[in-house]
């Protein structure tokens, strides 16, 4: 895809820097166009490296070239982060006076606005009339998020973090394949909890950016997605339906239900192999005596087993995660192979957890093993790249 990104003159430019770092790792093809005042928060260098253009930001740079309308026919999509009440304005009012609102002017793709500004100038009836005359136009406008503005204000008129913007500008892409159209896809993710008594629980490391990667990869393939979330404090996905659940008991039904109508089940979440027998129903004190503690517990049911042995569809695919570590009897792939073989999912993601590097990263590396232990694969790199790679995989099932 190739995306035209138009930074207007806010306080929030410093995050459409990682709006177009994110869509440039994606693949997508990116020209960043700042207004004049956008360059007094973010120098025209910091875009031309990031997207390997050249900036210009005014219609009598580069006359012979008619950038305006090269740029406008070039974009499949036209995204403009942050945009101020002035540029909401200007566009408004087909204002071509540099070379962003020119160009948004002769845009053939979708343009998609993220406004950003003060509550008052969000929540002026000038702002207001200007957001409903370009959206009766087709342009596409998100709600600004809630939040610390500059200074000391909070309210509305914050602009909604990177990741919730490129969700929204790849939603838009024209040329997008959509190879899962039509297919119901079920992910896990996070961390289960298994609780002790009403304020202490047994738990683990697990952020769930990667399943909530594999459920927004899923989405952006096509595919209906049903996303079940242990105990995330990661914004949904677009498109995608959340089921929170907190303990392995409740990720089993959750998941065991969702999967009856599933092409694909992803079993990403980390989930605790053990619960206590019994949860206090009160704070658990402390003796004094320095007395140890002792805490029975029992194992949690392999929720992945159980997917695999109550397959209905033949056709369906199933795929498991298994955070490893190596030690004195085998490496953190033999061990995967032995869990694959005795698991049975179509693939097992094997990943190095050595040292806890892994969890809340943005970054993983896997090797994914069929049902025998062989290996099918790797990816390496961003938990999205991650995600797309592992898809590539399902879809070659």
């Amino acid at each position: 895809m190739r995306v035209v990104v138009g930074v207007s003159g806010g306080i929030a430019a410093y995050k459409a820097v990682l709006v177009v770092r994110a869509l440039s790792e994606l693949g997508h093809e990116v020209r960043v166009v700042p207004t004049a005042a956008a360059l007094n928060f973010v120098g025209a260098a910091t875009w031309e490296a990031l997207s390997g253009h050249e900036v210009r930001t005014d219609v009598f740079e580069d006359v012979e070239q008619v950038r305006h309308v090269r740029l406008g026919r070039w974009a499949d999509v036209v995204l403009v982060a942050p945009a101020t009440a002035d540029l909401l304005a200007r566009a408004a009012s087909g204002r071509a006076d540099d070379l962003l609102t020119a160009t948004l002017l002769t845009a053939h793709g979708p343009v998609l606005m993220v406004p950003a500004m003060h509550t008052e100038m969000w929540q002026h009836p000038a702002t207001v009339a200007n957001v409903a005359t370009l959206r009766g136009r087709g342009v596409h406008v998100i709600e600004p998020a809630s939040g610390r503005l500059t200074g000391e204000d909070s309210g509305p008129g914050r602009l909604p973090e990177p990741p919730e913007i490129v969700e929204a500008v790849l939603a838009l892409d024209p040329t997008a394949e959509h190879p899962l159209a039509g297919r119901r896809v079920v992910v896990s993710a996070g961390g289960t909890r298994e609780p002790l008594d009403p304020v202490r629980y047994l738990g683990n490391r697990s952020s769930g950016k990667q399943g909530y990667a594999i459920a927004r990869a899923a989405a952006r393939l096509g595919a209906s997605v049903t996303l079940v979330a242990a105990n995330t404090d990661l914004a949904a996905p677009a498109g995608v339906e959340v089921v929170p659940v907190g303990s392995a008991l409740e990720l089993r039904d959750a998941m065991l239900e969702a999967a009856d109508a599933a092409d694909v089940v992803v079993m990403t979440a980390a989930v605790a192999d053990y619960r206590p027998v019994a949860v206090s129903d009160h704070k658990i004190k402390k003796s004094g005596d320095a007395a140890p503690l002792t805490v029975e517990l029992v194992e949690n049911p392999d929720i992945l087993v159980e997917l695999v042995e109550r397959r209905s569809a033949p056709g369906r695919v199933i795929v498991g995660f298994a955070a490893e570590t190596g030690d004195a009897t085998a490496s953190v792939l033999d061990h995967g192979r032995a869990k694959a073989r005795r698991k049975g999912a179509d693939l097992l993601a094997v990943n190095d957890v050595s040292g806890g590097g892994v969890f809340a990263s943005d970054a993983n590396a896997v090797t994914f093993l069929d049902a025998q232990g062989e290996v099918r694969g790797t990816a390496t790199g961003s938990k999205d790249a991650v995600a797309r790679e592992l898809w590539q995989a399902v879809l070659a099932l």
